[in-house]
Formats: structure tokens, C-alpha cells, sequence
């Protein structure tokens, strides 16, 4: 029996391989899903790196080559889930944090480079104790003091992470291309799902299509001009080179200073937190149990392995994307083929420049309607996990609400502040505390893990489920593990090609 047969709503479960051609679609439309941020990260390093703009494609084009190779290897040798992996916002903020003090030094040679190398070094030793986390089994051990009322708020804490996103409410929004993007992508998954296979299987890919290629004629006509919101610059596609000659160390070779790999450890661990969340979100999108702590493991390890890798090919990390498990959410397709086949597209047009510059014309509000669509469906997919629990129990009630806004209210201060530095020195002048709180590396990972909202939200709500006495029927763990996935269920790399795990 398939995985699909666990589940009514989806249509091709994580063992199911669809026919190729079905599969190609399938897979590009999974990692459209996740262009936005694929793109955004490598830009916003880029234009803080102040690297100069013939480099810029090439640059976008190591991000896409990395997912590929990133995803390939988790679906094969890591987890086995269905996720893309792709470039981190969870690290981006200490990334920037190396960047400004790097070029703050005035390096000597090209400071765009110097910062660089020392960001591809503070990665690769932040990512060798995420290995070691992951692969001696740290990370897994946690799972036994997780219950449904820590993972509820933490999933629908990533859904709700991009709700402010400039995507979506930056003032100068183009509504009616955002409402048509959201329009479509809800008439093809919901109204017309049953009058055409195609509607049922490619919903999103269908509406940024249709959305995209509305927002273009537009442009051409000039109705959008040059600049505005929804407009669609095709002259920029073929001002870059055909083909990217992407390698190892293309930048030189790493740097590496203890201050900042520690600074990064803060973004590893919100990275892991949010991977954490995310494995138990596409568990549940897919039909199947709780992921065991094993392959928690698994996919921590090899989280880690390839964020050494990003850091060895110049980028700014690898971590599991939440754009690809809405995508599931909307579609139903769960497999893990469908998700190989779209790595693969996307590792061979990483080093086609055309590519990378079509990619970037999809406007901000397509990409906004997208968002809205899937990350409300996580939302959904959190808060799905509460029908384990006894929510007549006033202590979960105050659980999943503390969580919630804490891991909504804390990283909006923290943007607020506006860097890891004003946040520090802020904390100086606390009385008693603030002189031990205000060291760089503590207000640095204060800071990091405090503007990613589904690590507030976590750890807000572990600490208060495992010190709030609760049973454990209350706690909603009873029938949680009866239906979650036992460690000798999951076939790792080591079982599958060495023996015995």
C-alpha cells in the first residue's frame, strides 16, 4: 500500500512516483515555490557585500546549484522527506552581523571579498557542530520532552513568519496582482480541483503562470511602468552570461575567526528549531507519523553537512524550506521523486545565467499572493496538531497562547532595534544582568534566536509544557506517539548501503 492510501487529501504520498513527465512539472512547481526567498537572501548578501553586479548572477546561480545538490542529498541520504532545502533567513542576520564588522576593519584587498571569506568560514565551523548535533543524536533526544502543545505553536509560528513580509504589506503594494495571484492559486486547488486533474496537481505553478504572464503584458503595453510594483523587466534576461562557470572556493579560500563562528552557531541553532518544526509539518502534510527520532537525527546531520558545503561554494547556508511543505499543503503531492526531479532542474539551470534573471522578474506581488496561500496553510497545519491534546485544559490553552504571541511580539522588537550591535548596547545599561548579558557573543545570539519567531515560540512553549504539571493525556503524548513513526521504521544511509545503524 502507498503512503497515499494513508491519507485522503494526498494524491501522490512520499514513496509514490508519478510518470516522469507529471514529476517534472510537479518538481519545478515545488521549488517556484520557494524562488522568492531563494533569490531574496543571495540578493540582500550581494548588495550588503557590495559585490560588484556582473558578479551578482553568478552569485544567485551558487544559491540554486547548492539547493539542488543540498536537496538531493537530504532526500536520499537524510531524512527521506519530501523538503527542498534551500538559502536560510534564520542566518542571514548573523551573516550580515560578519559582514558589517568585516568591511568595518577596512581588509585589505576587494572588502566585498575579505567579508566573504570570512562569512564562508564562520559557516563551515558553525555547520561541523551542527553535524555533531545532529549525527551523535543531541537534537533527537529532545523529541521525548515534545508534545503536540510545543510543535502546534512552533509550526504555525512558520507560517506566520512571513505575514509582515515586504512581499505582502510594504506600503506601495500592487493589490490587484497580489489578489489575482491569490485568486488563482485558491480557484485552481479549491473550486476547480475536481473538473481537471492539472487544477488538482498544479494550482500554484498554474496561478504564478497565468499571474505572471498578465503582469508582463502589462508591462510591455506600458500600463506598469518601469519601477513600479508588478513590473515585469524582460530586457534584463539576457543582459547577463548563458553559462556560469560555478565551482568550489571561487572566491578564495575560506577565512576563519572564533567570533564569528560563534555568531553563526546562533543562526544554526534557529535553523535547526525551525528544521525541527518543519519535519513534523510535512509528516503531517504527507499522511505519515510524527518523524522518530532517528530521522530527526538524520536530517539534522545532514543539514549540517551541507551547510558545510554551502560554505565551501561561497553562500550563505542550506536549511530545510517552509515554501515547499505549503506546497504540499495546496497540492497533495507528497512525493519524494517529485522533489529529486525539481532538485535536479534546478542544479542544471543554477548555471544557466538566462535562468536566474527570468526567475528574478516575477514581482513582488505574485510572489505575496503566493505566500499568503501557502504559509496560511501551515498556519492551519500547526494548529491541526492540537486535536491531540485535551483543549479543555486551561494550562494548554495558556501554552499555545503565550507561545504564540511571544514568538510573534519578540522578533518584531528585536527588528525593531535593528541589529544584533543597537541590541547590545541597549542591554548595557539594564541594571544588574545587562553588564553579563552584554558580552558580543551572548547579545549576538540573544539577538538571532530572538528574531526568528518559531525559536522564541518553541522554546517559550517547552519550558512551559515540561514545568506546568499536565498528564500526559492532557499533554495530548498518549495518542501523539501511538500514531508517531518508531526509529526502526526509518531506513537510513547506514542501514540502506553499510548494515546496521
Amino acid at each position: 500500500m502507498s503512503d497515499s492510501d494513508s491519507s485522503g487529501f494526498v494524491q501522490y504520498g512520499i514513496e509514490d512516483r508519478p510518470p516522469f513527465l507529471t514529476s517534472l512539472f510537479l518538481g519545478v512547481q515545488h521549488y517556484l515555490t520557494m524562488v522568492g526567498a531563494n533569490i531574496a537572501v543571495p540578493l540582500i548578501l550581494a548588495g550588503v557585500l557590495g559585490m560588484p553586479e556582473e558578479l551578482v548572477p553568478k552569485f544567485v546561480g551558487t544559491f540554486f546549484v547548492v539547493s539542488g545538490i543540498a536537496t538531493l542529498a537530504q532526500t536520499h541520504l537524510g531524512n527521506r522527506y519530501p523538503i527542498v532545502q534551500g538559502a536560510p533567513f534564520s542566518m542571514l542576520a548573523p551573516a550580515l552581523a560578519v559582514v558589517g564588522v568585516v568591511k568595518a576593519t577596512n581588509p585589505a584587498g576587494p572588502a566585498w571579498q575579505a567579508a566573504l571569506l570570512q562569512l564562508q568560514g564562520a559557516i563551515i565551523v558553525a555547520a561541523l557542530v551542527e553535524v555533531v548535533v545532529g549525527y551523535f543524536g543531541v537534537f533527537g533526544r529532545i523529541r521525548r520532552f515534545i508534545s503536540p502543545v510545543v510543535i502546534a505553536p512552533v509550526i504555525a509560528l512558520i507560517g506566520l513568519s512571513l505575514f509582515n513580509a515586504p512581499q505582502v504589506v510594504t506600503a506601495t503594494q500592487n493589490w490587484w496582482l497580489l489578489g489575482l495571484t491569490l485568486l488563482l492559486i485558491v480557484l485552481f486547488s479549491q473550486y476547480l480541483n475536481t473538473r481537471s486533474r492539472a487544477f488538482q496537481l498544479f494550482p500554484v505553478l498554474l496561478g504564478i503562470v497565468v499571474a505572471w504572464v498578465v503582469a508582463a503584458a502589462l508591462s510591455v503595453t506600458g500600463v506598469y511602468a518601469q519601477g513600479a510594483p508588478g513590473y515585469v523587466n524582460l530586457a534584463q534576461v539576457t543582459q547577463v552570461e548563458p553559462v556560469l562557470a560555478i565551482t568550489p572556493l571561487q572566491w578564495g579560500t575560506p577565512k576563519f575567526s572564533t567570533a564569528y563562528v560563534i555568531g553563526m552557531l546562533a543562526g544554526v541553532a534557529a535553523s535547526m528549531i525551525e528544521s525541527f518544526g518543519d519535519y513534523h509539518a510535512v509528516a503531517r502534510l504527507s499522511g505519515v507519523g510524527a518523524p522518530s527520532e532517528k530521522r530527526i537525527n538524520h536530517g539534522i546531520g545532514m543539514e549540517g553537512l551541507m551547510n558545510v558545503f554551502a560554505g565551501i561554494m561561497g553562500t550563505g547556508g542550506s536549511t530545510s524550506y517552509s515554501e515547499n511543505i505549503g506546497a504540499i499543503g495546496l497540492t497533495g503531492v507528497a512525493s519524494r521523486y517529485v522533489v529529486q526531479i525539481g532538485a535536479v532542474v534546478m542544479l542544471l539551470v543554477g548555471f544557466v545565467g538566462y535562468f536566474g534573471q527570468l526567475i528574478a522578474t516575477i514581482p513582488d506581488p505574485i510572489v505575496g499572493g503566493l505566500y499568503i496561500a501557502m504559509f496560511g496553510q501551515i498556519v492551519a497545519v500547526g494548529l491541526s496538531n492540537l486535536k491531540y491534546v485535551d483543549l479543555d485544559s486551561s494550562r494548554n490553552i495558556f501554552i499555545v497562547g503565550i507561545a504564540l504571541f511571544a514568538g510573534l511580539a519578540i522578533p518584531t522588537y528585536m527588528a525593531n532595534v535593528g541589529s544584533a550591535d543597537a541590541f547590545r548596547q541597549g542591554l548595557e545599561g539594564v541594571a544588574v544582568v545587562g553588564p553579563l548579558l552584554a558580552t558580543r557573543v551572548v547579545a549576538n545570539t540573544v539577538y538571532v534566536i530572538g528574531s526568528t519567531g518559531m525559536a522564541v515560540g518553541g522554546l517559550v512553549a517547552f519550558f512551559l509544557d515540561n514545568t506546568i504539571q499536565g498528564t500526559r493525556a492532557e499533554r495530548g503524548l498518549e495518542e501523539w506517539e501511538e500514531s508517531a513513526e518508531r526509529d526502526e521504521e526509518f531506513a537510513s544511509v547506514f542501514d540502506r548501503f553499510v548494515g546496521s545503524d
